[in-house]
């Protein structure tokens, strides 16, 4: 009998995939035959549960995803992936086209894919200079670009400085701070230039 075979990504650890299994389990997809990456990039080829999820399909199976930039970010990637599913005689259900299959041996569906597999691809490269384009203007406001904030003051680092000239080992000084000793070198050098 075939299966609904459901496939759910993000990109970093941070990320939920709550809402892309709640859909699934309510487009009629087993728990157990739902695969899920955290943490994996689309712009990779290969991801773990990805290929499980591929493993598991068989003639007739379906797999479904929430959003066609789930299988990837370029055109060409899921293309290739159009065509792999054509091989194995299996179909592609993606919810954020009105719930229908896009039945990739049909000329009609073939060509749906990859119109929608285009405009991902559009899409993922608009957001990436928009982010650019954004943090170029920040850093020509010189604005704070974020990132980890720094725990060691620039005062604590002189201060260490002053100890390993004192006679103190640099290496205990710098485990003393709770950072490497290279990296306690490349502040104490930052704030000596």
């Amino acid at each position: 009998m075939p299966k609904l075979i459901g496939y759910a990504r993000v990109s970093t650890r941070q990320q939920s995939t709550d809402r892309q299994q709640a859909d699934l389990l309510a487009a009629g997809v087993r728990r157990d035959d739902l695969y899920v990456d955290h943490g994996v990039s689309g712009a990779r080829a290969s991801r773990p549960q990805f290929d499980r999820a591929l493993d598991a399909l068989i003639t007739g199976d379906t797999l479904v995803i929430t959003t066609l930039d789930r299988l990837g970010r370029s055109t060409q990637n899921m293309l290739a992936f159009a065509d792999e599913l054509r091989r194995r005689g299996a179909g592609l259900r993606v919810l954020n086209l009105g719930g229908g299959d896009v039945d990739t041996a049909t000329p009609m569906g073939s060509m749906l894919f990859t119109i929608m597999a285009a405009l991902a691809q559009m899409e993922h490269e608009i957001k990436r200079e928009r982010v650019i384009d954004s943090i170029s203007k920040r850093r020509e406001a010189g604005k704070d670009l974020g990132g980890r904030p720094r725990r060691i003051t620039d005062s604590q680092i002189r201060s260490a400085v002053r100890l390993v000239e004192g006679g103190e080992p640099a290496a205990q000084v710098a485990r003393d701070l709770g950072m490497s000793r290279a990296t306690f070198y490349r502040r104490s050098r930052s704030l000596a230039g």
